[in-house]
């Protein structure tokens, strides 16, 4: 592979948030290998010239699904596997050319999609799968109607996710999804917009089905994530190790202190809400599930103010359905007025490695660092706005030490 080695960078130190100027940075064999204030020597190196412009790592989304290529999920479920693949492909290349090298999936890649992706049969960010989220009976999952009286029990389609009942069901799946890779497990722990018969505010999985997950995910060295709106349901998750809450709207105090307690993140994402509530029926989402939004909309905004109050740590994500997904980069704007500059950049970079267990891996330009880069003409960490406009502010986009997108 060859080594490319960057020349006059100001480099966004996303763990710090400063700027390290005039800065030389080689990547070698996929991963950052020197980051230097003084010249790099090495004749076989391909020299790119960033002529000040800013060097920072990929963006990282915590929460999509690259799957869901239409907010019906009933539908979704019903359609060809292959024909959600390809369609899927459109997605992936898109959220790379918007700056994200890495996203994770909470429901619906698979180990096939993430392997075609790692070796070059489709272009997109490398994706950390969680496969089938984890559902009860009749839970956020569960996409069948309150008439229908028969269930397949099939995971293998093309849905987000899998029902599982009881101790030794949610043992079982949790195992199966990390026997297929699951980098992650997702639990479905509340109700949801998109789910046809379950409340916002209803708690889902019983303590001793979540302690069964929580602990398969723990054994196999990977980190739990579960949807979770109200604070009843927050508040039961945390202290059972689940590592991210997503969501979180209506949160109350005492989940801050105990995402503080247990060194927990908070994802939330309130791109999806201002989509679903401007264009989610015009999109494809039924009439009667799109108003389930109302529930959560403005409340989001308000858990977002609690959170930064407290300094719960939180990590970007959009979690936006079919032609929705192209308003990725809005959550940059929701977030802007509460959350600090250089957290809102943390919260796509660093701290997603950190919440993952992947310190040091990607989100930094660090030696040991996968070569994930993307180049602005302008400093992001003055105005977040830079991240927002791709099309004017990218001039490059690596991952992985593969240039895909080069205007220098």
């Amino acid at each position: 592979m060859t080594t490319t080695r960057f020349i006059n960078a100001n480099v966004i130190d996303t763990r710090n948030g400063k700027v390290l100027a005039n800065q030389q940075v080689r990547i070698q064999d996929g991963r950052i290998v020197d980051v230097s204030d003084s010249p790099l020597e090495g004749s076989d190196d391909h020299v790119i010239d960033i002529q000040g412009h800013y060097l920072m790592p990929g963006l990282v989304d915590s929460h999509v699904h690259v799957t869901a290529i239409t907010p019906n999920f009933a539908l979704l479920e019903t359609l060809s596997p292959f024909y959600v693949g390809a369609k899927s492909s459109e997605l992936l290349e898109a959220m790379l050319m918007r700056g994200f090298t890495t996203v994770r999936d909470a429901g619906g890649a698979d180990y096939g999609l993430a392997k075609a992706v790692d070796e070059g049969a489709l272009v997109g960010p490398r994706i950390m799968y969680a496969g089938n989220a984890l559902s009860q009976t009749g839970g956020h999952a569960d996409m069948r109607g309150p008439g229908q009286q028969t269930f397949e029990g099939c995971f293998c389609c093309a849905g987000l996710g899998r029902v599982c009942d009881g101790v030794s069901e949610v043992r079982r799946a949790a195992r199966d999804e990390i026997r297929k890779g699951a980098t992650q497990i997702k639990i479905m722990a509340s109700g949801g917009v998109s789910s046809p018969t379950d409340r916002i505010d209803s708690t889902q999985f019983s303590l001793e089905e979540i302690d069964a997950i929580v602990e398969e995910a723990s054994a196999a060295n990977i980190h739990t994530m579960a949807h979770a709106y109200t604070a009843r349901a927050i508040n039961r998750l945390i202290p059972r190790g689940v590592k991210t809450i997503e969501h979180g709207n209506l949160m109350d105090e005492e989940s801050c202190r105990l995402f503080l307690e247990y060194d927990a993140y908070l994802t939330p994402t309130l791109c999806t809400y201002d989509a679903l509530a401007k264009e989610g029926v015009e999109a494809g989402m039924a009439e009667h599930l799109q108003r389930k939004v109302y529930d959560v909309l403005d409340a989001g905004g308000k858990a977002l103010e609690m959170a930064q109050q407290y300094g719960v740590k939180m990590l970007y994500g959009s979690d936006l359905l079919g032609r929705m997904q192209r308003h990725q980069l809005n959550e940059f704007h929701l977030r802007k007025d509460v959350v600090p500059t250089d957290e809102l950049i943390r919260a796509a970079t660093s701290h997603a490695a950190d919440a993952y267990g992947h310190t040091g891996d990607f989100g930094e330009i660090i030696p040991g660092a996968r070569g994930d880069v993307i180049v602005l003409k302008d400093n992001p960490l003055d105005d977040i706005n830079v991240l927002t406009q791709p099309d004017e502010q990218l001039m490059l986009i690596m991952k992985g030490g593969v240039a895909y997108k080069n205007v220098l």
